[in-house]
């Protein structure tokens, strides 16, 4: 087989191949073969007829056309695998030549992955901020599983006070019609959590039980559904009950409550040793976004519109997904919001974009530092996934290679370890996070 190839604009190729005549021939034979169990030829049992007489019969174009077929993939793809290709997009085929004791000869164009020009990658200055664990941290964690362990109990006199949980029936009216969306029964909503709109919560305060009243409030401007953005609205809202937390004094007991832990002492030193590994976690990564904001600006690559579009997708799928499971379905999630299908697309574009150029730049990183994965990395990656969905990590990984996605799990490994580069390269000063926030915003004024 002989293969060439022609840039005819940006990212845009054309492949011409020549498949050999004895190539062709074996192509013509699988296709006689094939079609000769499908053709009912007068005279001849199905599958019997020899091929002088098949090609007689249906047209020895229709024959070489079958062959060409067949022979056809595997020759693309060995000609895209000689000429070092990444094709982004089906190709538009042209036959050349199809001939009996000729070569095969067509062209495939098609567009490929662009070429990046890349910045600088090593030696980048960036500071890390190193983030300070203090006590009262801890025990802002401990109130907050203080929160989390309380016990909701009746609250059988008294009013609705911040932080109680009020079960309410709720219609909403603007210029007194009722709006699609503002009805709920039995809502249990904690009053302060910032769950309604601005200055809804607040006016359940002081409310007691079966008691009815009138909320007026006005949409943000901002509002997701732009038909209710900045408008007045007036809520019709009954409370039918109300509870209370109930909170345990953090001591020993409340210790062996919440955790593993015999003492209180013991929980927040192992709270304290959390926190500053997730103080560490946010600093690196923070340095890894920053690194990779900068090799990315200073890098230049023409994306294909296909990339973007393909990006795009992925993103609206994956946000229907979280959609429905939320018990919504995405048709009527894009009903409330006035939002049409085109307009979530376009809110994506811009990070679309950027997200494929991370990838094309990250993918010229590793590509030049020969970075890519061994086997026993890949397995270990498996292994931590089939973990997490407790499945056994052979019977998980032949399902991903099923699926066809391990070869996006190794794509992702390698762009991780081109990160890692990154980081390895990197100049990096380590300030205190207070200080460097204060001077970030001292820049900013």
């Amino acid at each position: 087989m002989k293969s060439n190839v022609e840039k005819i604009e940006r990212n845009r190729v054309v492949l011409q191949v020549e498949v050999e005549t004895g190539e062709l021939e074996k192509g013509i034979h699988q296709a006689y073969k094939k079609l000769v169990k499908k053709v009912n030829i007068p005279g001849f049992r199905k599958g019997k007829a020899p091929r002088k007489i098949l090609e007689n019969y249906i047209g020895k174009e229709y024959l070489l056309s079958e062959a060409a077929d067949i022979i056809l993939p595997n020759a693309y793809y060995d000609a895209v695998q000689e000429n070092a290709l990444e094709p982004i997009d089906q190709p538009e085929v042209e036959v050349v030549q199809l001939e009996d004791g000729q070569p095969f000869i067509f062209k495939a164009t098609v567009d490929v992955k662009p070429e990046v020009k890349l910045g600088e990658y090593k030696g980048l200055e960036v500071k890390k901020k190193a983030y300070e664990v203090k006590e009262e941290d801890v025990q802002k964690f401990l109130e907050n599983l203080q929160q989390r362990y309380a016990k909701l109990v009746n609250k059988e006199n008294g009013n609705a006070e911040k932080g109680d949980i009020a079960l309410i029936d709720f219609e909403g009216f603007i210029d007194g019609e009722a709006f699609p969306g503002g009805k709920g029964e039995n809502y249990s909503l904690e009053i302060g959590s910032g769950t309604f709109i601005p200055g809804f919560e607040d006016q359940l305060i002081g409310m007691a039980a079966e008691e009815e009243k009138e909320i007026n409030v006005t949409f943000p401007e901002d509002y997701h559904q732009e038909d209710l953005a900045g408008k007045p609205a007036t809520f019709k809202v009954k409370i039918k009950g109300i509870k209370t937390k109930e909170l345990s004094p953090i001591d020993d007991e409340f210790a062996k409550d919440v955790s593993e832990f015999e003492t209180l002492e013991e929980l927040k030193n192992d709270t304290r040793n959390k926190l500053k590994e997730t103080a560490e976690n946010r600093s690196q990564d923070e340095i890894r976004t920053e690194l990779i904001n900068k090799v990315v600006e200073s890098s230049e690559v023409e994306i294909p519109n296909i990339m973007i579009e393909r990006r795009i997708a992925s993103f609206v799928n994956d946000f229907a997904n979280r959609v429905q499971q939320q018990g919504l379905s995405f048709e009527k999630y894009l009903e409330l919001s006035g939002l049409s299908l085109d307009q979530l697309k376009e809110n994506y574009r811009a990070q679309a974009e950027k997200s494929v150029k991370t990838d094309l730049v990250l993918e010229a990183v590793a590509k030049k530092e020969n970075i890519d994965v061994s086997e026993e990395e890949l397995d270990k990656e498996v292994e931590q996934i089939a973990k997490v969905y407790r499945q056994d990590p052979k019977a998980f990984k032949a399902y991903l290679a099923s699926q066809g996605t391990l070869d996006s799990l190794k794509q992702s490994i390698i762009l991780d370890k081109a990160v890692d580069l990154l980081v390895e390269e990197a100049k990096i000063e380590v300030v205190p996070a207070d200080a460097e926030e204060a001077q970030e915003e001292r820049e900013s004024n």
